[in-house]
């Protein structure tokens, strides 16, 4: 095996870039396990109160995000595909499976929907909805943050593209730009809101464009590119956590499955799917880490990665679920020092 040093005086890259680069390719590979799990499970009738919703194709958008933020300084607000960024950010496989099986050992208690998993404690924020709600939160935790003198902090927040047409989105990201806020706004543009294709969603080119308007500065990147994504998300968090105000990376890219596992995508356009938008983003990655002298065996890390969610499956199979005659069912405001927020 060639070491991150070896490899990084082979190709120019820094040692810390060669890391990024394998961590980065590892959690896309251990989310696309987790999500071939979560289909399975779904179909099994395993999965309670909600849907299941992958990341196929949006991994390397999603793990360049994880890597590039800081656990236990940073903010981390996920999309329902953002599998892999959460497993960069920190989260374990047998948590993303408690909240997805509902077991009453999870972080969410088994109290909510699978999608709505996070951990407040650690920086990474449930998500409330998908339609541009979080960029708001991420703000008044960074402003919370700048008022306490904690201003190493940067926050990210992902939405699709779809999303970007609401007017929480709008009035998100302009109070961002005006408060200079460390904000990264991470939008995923699959060319489709559901099954609404982007000609229908918006006028302009490219949703970079909107950037101007904000008065920030956005970059517009081949969302199949783990090359691409890392480089663009490792700038913008850099930026951000300088105090050059908020950042906008718009990845052009395809989910390679429906909006849900309750949906074939018969309306996605053959062409997008034959085009460059519709490559694996990890066969991609695969040949550029080769490219970059970055040694992996993918088949090996494939067969690695199926075999440790089985191994946390089996684990969380066997826990329990939330017993409605036992538990306090309350607002977690006014439960926070028993889960523990207050200290």
């Amino acid at each position: 095996m060639v070491s991150a040093m070896e490899t990084a005086a082979q190709t120019h890259l820094s040692i810390e870039d060669a890391e990024r680069y394998r961590r980065a390719f590892h959690f896309m590979v251990l989310s696309r396990a987790l999500d071939e799990k979560l289909a399975h499970l779904y179909r099994a009738g395993k999965i309670p109160g909600g849907g299941v919703y992958l990341g196929t194709g949006q991994e390397a958008l999603s793990a360049s995000i994880g890597v590039s933020l800081r656990r236990g300084t940073d903010i981390f607000a996920p999309l329902i595909r953002d599998g892999a960024g959460r497993l960069a950010f920190g989260e374990t496989l047998v948590d993303a499976l408690r909240t997805c099986l509902g077991s009453a050992l999870g972080p969410m208690r088994g109290r909510d929907g699978n999608v709505h998993r996070g951990n407040i404690k650690e920086g990474y924020l449930p998500m409330i909805s998908h339609l541009g709600a979080m960029i708001s939160v991420v703000n008044g935790t960074l402003l919370a943050r700048r008022f306490k003198g904690v201003l190493d902090s940067v926050g990210a927040a992902c939405i699709g593209e779809g999303g970007t047409s609401t007017g929480a989105f709008h009035e998100g990201v302009n109070q961002a730009a005006v408060e200079r806020l460390p904000l990264v706004i991470v939008i995923a543009n699959n060319h489709y809101a559901y099954s609404t294709p982007t000609h229908r969603q918006f006028a302009c080119a490219s949703l970079a464009d909107r950037a101007v308007g904000y008065g920030i500065r956005a970059w517009d990147i081949d969302g199949t590119s783990l090359r691409a994504c890392l480089t663009a998300a490792h700038e913008a968090v850099r930026r951000a956590r300088n105090g050059e105000g908020p950042q906008m990376i718009v990845a052009r890219l395809l989910r390679l499955c429906g909006h849900g596992e309750h949906d074939d995508a018969h309306y996605v356009d053959p062409q997008l799917k034959q085009g460059a938008f519709g490559r694996d983003c990890i066969a991609v990655a695969s040949r550029e880490l080769t490219e970059l002298g970055i040694e992996h065996d993918l088949a090996q890390m494939r067969r690695q990665a199926a075999a440790a969610v089985d191994e946390a499956n089996a684990l969380v199979q066997r826990e329990p679920s939330p017993d409605p005659f036992s538990e306090t069912w309350s607002a977690l405001s006014t439960e926070y020092l028993r889960e523990g927020l207050g200290s």
